[in-house]
């Protein structure tokens, strides 16, 4: 992970994309690159939850239905759970690089 760590009011954050985000906060739109989880063994975008749910089911992931506002997976033989918004439109980066952590060498993310 890199970036750029800014200090305003206060606060500490990291920008990861300093030419595409201004110092005040401010999104540009220019240039703006947007980020794709891909499965590096069959080098396919994940396009969508059912796409993803297969590819972690094929892993040993396991749907965990405690929470009904989020999708959850749970790896038996691990601590792991892995959280995402219900709304595939929702699902950001900082979701998709906490797949790629528990799922080393299986998937990556990508700029498009």
């Amino acid at each position: 992970m890199s970036g750029v760590w800014v200090f305003k009011n206060g606060v500490v954050r990291l920008v990861e994309n300093p030419a595409a985000e201004s110092l005040d906060g401010s999104r540009q739109s220019s240039n703006t690159r947007r980020k794709v989880l891909v499965h590096t063994p069959s080098n396919e975008v994940i396009t969508s939850y059912a796409v993803l749910e297969h590819k972690l089911w094929s892993l040993g992931w396991e749907r965990y239905y405690e929470d009904p506002s989020l999708l959850q997976f749970h790896k038996r033989s691990t601590i792991h759970l892995i959280s995402l918004p219900k709304d595939f439109n929702k699902f950001k980066s900082i979701h998709m690089y906490d797949i790629v952590v528990k799922n080393r060498n299986v998937f990556e993310v990508r700029d498009v």
